[in-house]
């Protein structure tokens, strides 16, 4: 499996030991003596201890200072990474070899063939979902064609650019395919599998916001979703152009990360 617990586990291991070693070379040069805070009269001191003893640390003293709190963190950043890098690596040597998705596999040769996976990888659910056959929204004669890099035909340029972005981002989606909500057939844009939860979402690109007929009918379309409990950032997400403000597509590769992993 692709980015299993297991892969992140070791991913997450290699990084603290990467860390600690910074940490431990960042230490290297620090004063040997450690920093303590005394409170008087509501006022904090400062103050220095080592094997000699202690000395007041005044404002002349704001780089020693620094360099102090400095190695106060850097211990303490050591310390939560050494305890977490000793857990891990416990973790990662008992962590099983079969985990339960994987049973299937780990059967007898002589069994396999009269089984079927008990659940799907995530990569099986999402070509089971594409393999749904659906009929789309017919195009008009006289209607411009656009293609995305999937061969499919959508409407504008723009979503062109959407279509694109989600396929290389490896995002499952349908273009217009059908739903039924509040007893109305609606093509949303582009239906959604995140598979992180399996759950399905609608993103509607709204082209024409210059456009004051067309403004009413997504106000109307967005209330008819929100009837039916398809809220906007739970299932529903838009993107917005008009003429004089055409889609910036700067962000998108952030927002599918956030909203459709």
């Amino acid at each position: 499996m692709k980015n299993s617990v297991l892969d992140v586990m070791r991913a997450r291991y290699r990084t603290l030991i990467r860390t600690i070693s910074s940490l431990e070379k960042a230490n290297e040069g620090l004063p040997g003596c450690s920093i303590y805070i005394r409170i008087h009269k509501g006022y904090s001191y400062f103050y220095t201890y080592s094997s000699s003893g202690e000395n007041y640390l005044g404002k002349k003293d704001f780089v020693l200072i620094r360099q102090l709190v400095q190695k106060e963190q850097i211990k303490q950043a050591l310390e939560a990474a050494e305890l977490e890098a000793k857990v891990l690596k416990k973790d990662i040597l008992e962590y099983p070899k079969t985990t339960f998705e994987k049973a299937y596999l780990a059967l007898d040769d002589r069994y396999i063939k009269y089984a079927s996976p008990l659940i799907f990888s995530d990569e099986d659910y999402a070509k089971e979902w594409l393999a749904i056959p659906f009929v789309p929204k017919p195009f008009s004669k006289d209607a411009p064609e656009y293609y995305t890099m999937k061969g499919e035909r959508v409407r504008s340029k723009s979503e062109v650019i959407i279509a694109d972005r989600l396929y290389i981002k490896g995002i499952p989606y349908k273009y217009e395919c059908p739903v039924l909500i509040g007893g109305v057939v609606f093509h949303p844009d582009f239906t959604i599998l995140r598979l992180s939860d399996r759950k399905i979402l609608y993103h509607e690109h709204c082209g024409k916001m210059g456009d004051s007929g067309y403004v009413e009918d997504m106000i109307d379309r967005a209330n008819k979703y929100a009837k039916a409990q398809i809220f906007q950032g739970d299932r529903l997400f838009y993107t917005f152009e008009s003429a004089d403000h055409p889609l910036d597509i700067s962000w998108f590769n952030d927002f599918i990360e956030k909203n459709y992993r």
